[in-house]
């Protein structure tokens, strides 16, 4: 799912919640499940929620809110735990999260996806919402996101149904418009900084390795993952300072090794795969390096000269089309046996 997706469907549902319970003595509280500070990389976030005139200090996120103040939870994966107390979950099970909360509209106020009821909409809404596109575009564009624009072979027919309700959430754009649009925001890093570039997809993990050399000990190993979707050249000049915000990055976020691994498509149309990799010290780079040649078949490596980077830091292009899933692995595998 993607964060608009998830955005759009927290504060859509929150207002079904409202809708549908009618209680005078209940607030409903949508809560981002993100912190405030990563919306600054979500460009196509941002664009959307500033279209929608909806005011991002009214929003409350994750990192803003008490945990134990969630009291239900929307679209959540089969089996996380991060609120064993939780006893009401919904797990959604067509393509996109949103296409769930339009239906349960269609339900109880089905004029509000056909654009109807404007006036009662936005009296109810004035402070947050301005018009009824605010409310339903986003779910419209969640669902466009999330399949593809339709045409993932996860988009069920109720996706489909849905975003034909939901339709005039998309304007004078149209529905390929509106995803045209929202697809070109994403990839758009004009206005980001090298670490916003970097944060906007990121996870880390931690392995331990085999004990040090006096045995008492287990090494532990932080490794980090950024995929983005420019070239790494383009990367290493968006800032005069890439290379040190790149450090900088790495050292803020405590990992030993951050490989960033860029996907995109040459001006022939031919897609590429390059990674740069920063590691902690020149010991852990010779390593990995080591490790890459000994998978050279599942990642064989064509060395890209980049001035500047020091013997911390090199980039390379991934001779084959390879996925981030294979990357991935491989990277567990290397921090489950480095000792570097």
């Amino acid at each position: 799912m993607t964060n608009v997706g998830s955005i759009a469907s927290t504060i859509t549902y929150a207002f079904y919640l409202n809708e549908a319970r009618k209680c005078d003595q209940i607030c409903t509280v949508p809560v981002i499940n993100m912190k405030r500070l990563d919306i600054r990389s979500q460009a196509e976030l941002k664009w959307l929620l500033d279209s929608c005139q909806i005011d991002q200090s009214s929003l409350i996120f994750v990192d803003e809110a008490l945990k134990q103040a969630v009291v239900e939870i929307f679209n959540c994966k089969e089996g996380e735990s991060v609120y064993p107390w939780v006893k009401t979950v919904t797990i959604a099970e067509d393509s996109s999260c949103c296409t769930l909360v339009a239906e349960k509209f269609a339900l109880i106020s089905p004029e509000i996806l056909a654009g109807q009821g404007f006036s009662r909409l936005l009296i109810e809404l004035r402070h947050i919402f301005y018009s009824w596109v605010a409310m339903m575009a986003p779910n419209l564009a969640a669902i466009l996101l999330d399949s593809a624009n339709l045409c993932s072979p996860q988009c069920s027919l109720k996706d489909k149904y849905m975003a034909t309700l939901l339709i005039h959430g998309a304007g004078r754009f149209g529905c390929n418009g509106l995803y045209q649009l929202l697809r070109y925001k994403m990839y758009d890093v004009s206005d980001l900084k090298v670490a916003d570039i970097l944060r906007r997809d990121f996870k880390k993990w931690t392995r331990v390795g085999k004990p040090d050399s006096a045995g008492s000990r287990m090494m532990a190993s932080q490794i980090g993952m950024s995929s983005i979707g420019v070239p790494i050249a383009q990367l290493l000049d968006h800032e005069d300072t890439s290379v040190h915000e790149i450090k900088y990055f790495q050292h803020m976020e405590k990992i030993r090794l951050l490989m960033i691994v860029s996907g995109y498509y040459d001006s022939k149309k031919n897609f590429k795969r390059e990674i740069l990799v920063s590691a902690e010290s020149v010991e852990l780079m010779k390593n990995l390096l080591f490790f890459f040649n000994a998978s050279a078949s599942q990642l064989p490596l064509k060395a890209i000269h980049q001035p500047g980077l020091g013997e911390e830091m090199q980039a390379f292009e991934i001779d084959k089309v390879t996925s981030r899933k294979t990357i991935e692995r491989l990277l567990e595998e290397f921090g489950g046996t480095s000792k570097g």
